[in-house]
């Protein structure tokens, strides 16, 4: 089945939306950033500490999720080419853009290393920390670059494309337990378990594997994607999705004092809830604003660069947070402000950059794209 025109155009809103949600989400800059779905934030709640807490680990989470339904829908769409075929080219469009940008991420930071200012804005990030004594990457030793590089890049958004090259390559398995009548409950439910636990490993992890799949079973049935069925009305999801996300941040501020150690479980189920409730309300409710959108010569311009904003705005937003903080210091509400100015600046820091390097350079942009965004 072919995918209609105004359901292809809304694939690539909701991708090029997901990558610009993913930098603000990485702009997250309360004293605790690394965020978790059980993550606690360690200060008083406020207007601003509440604000980023409910968009960045709240709201905007819904967006990997989509992506790799989204992924997966779009791989199945493709059956009918050969399974090496497909393969190679998958090799092409993640994985050589994969080692490219986590191989220069090493090359530049560690050159920078070298300068005493970005020295100490990188030990300050404990981005590269290995332990309690190495913060930099001149504290490594090769075998530990070496596996960096390869599986945990220092540009740590790019492990979407290590995962889904994996799906990529086990699709015809994937597929075989989605379609099969008997163990497709079965694959399903341990794909559930594994998210609703926010369990992985390094090849699996739950949430990519339980929504890639979901795609691949979207395709392969009669499963509406195009409107809302019975119990997928927008409108009550989206209630739920703001109302969720509401008592999920609530619960993060304040739920410990009260419920203890059983925080964490309730932070875990509120946060699932909140993607399940975004993913449908936000697909189906939504379709005049994708609409209005993908009719502007501007905006169609401008998705083309979704991928050149995932991969150059990670580590650079984490690295700037704290400079940022000092840059805007004297100016009223210091943290919200750079929460919503950072994350725009490198944006369209990565859109212009992407976009002279696409017209100058044009096979070099492709290589380290994938050959997206032409």
């Amino acid at each position: 089945m072919e995918l209609s025109d105004f359901v292809s155009r809304k694939f690539r809103f909701w991708s090029f939306v997901s990558m610009v949600l993913l930098v603000f989400v990485h702009g997250y800059n309360l004293d605790i950033r690394y965020l978790q779905p059980w993550t606690l934030p360690g200060q008083a709640m406020n207007l601003t500490s509440f604000t980023e807490y409910f968009f960045a680990n709240g709201i905007f989470r819904f967006r990997i999720p989509m992506l790799f339904i989204i992924s997966g829908y779009l791989y199945a769409l493709h059956d009918q080419k050969p399974y090496k075929q497909r393969t190679n080219k998958r090799l092409l469009t993640l994985l050589v853009p994969y080692l490219l940008w986590s191989a220069f991420a090493i090359i530049l930071i560690y050159i920078l290393e070298t300068i005493p200012e970005f020295r100490k804005i990188f030990a300050d990030s404990h981005i590269t920390q290995i332990d309690s004594s190495r913060q930099l990457l001149h504290d490594y030793k090769w075998y530990e670059m070496a596996g960096t590089w390869l599986f945990l890049p220092v540009p740590y958004q790019l492990w979407f494309l290590r995962v889904l090259l994996i799906y990529n390559i086990a699709y015809p398995a994937i597929r075989w337990c989605v379609t099969n009548k008997i163990y497709r409950w079965v694959f399903f439910s341990i794909s559930m378990l594994m998210w609703l636990g926010t369990m992985g490993f390094v090849l699996f992890e739950g949430e990519g594997l339980l929504f890639f799949s979901l795609g691949v079973w979207m395709q392969k049935s009669d499963f509406k994607i195009d409107s809302p069925g019975r119990w997928f009305g927008p409108i009550g999801w989206g209630i739920a999705f703001f109302v969720l996300a509401a008592v999920k941040t609530v619960f993060a501020f304040q739920g410990e004092a009260y419920l203890g150690n059983a925080v964490y479980p309730v932070l875990i189920i509120l946060h699932k809830m909140v993607i399940v409730s975004g993913l449908i309300s936000c697909w189906y409710g939504l379709d005049r604003l994708v609409s209005w959108c993908m009719n502007k010569s501007w905006f169609v311009w401008l998705s083309a660069f979704a991928f050149i904003i995932y991969v150059m705005h990670a580590p650079v937003v984490a690295y700037l947070i704290n400079p940022a903080l000092v840059v805007l210091a004297p100016l009223p509400g210091t943290h919200l402000l750079t929460f919503v100015l950072l994350p725009v600046t490198i944006i369209l820091f990565s859109i212009a950059s992407g976009a002279l390097l696409r017209r100058l350079f044009p096979g070099v942009y492709s290589l380290l794209t994938g050959g997206r965004g032409f």
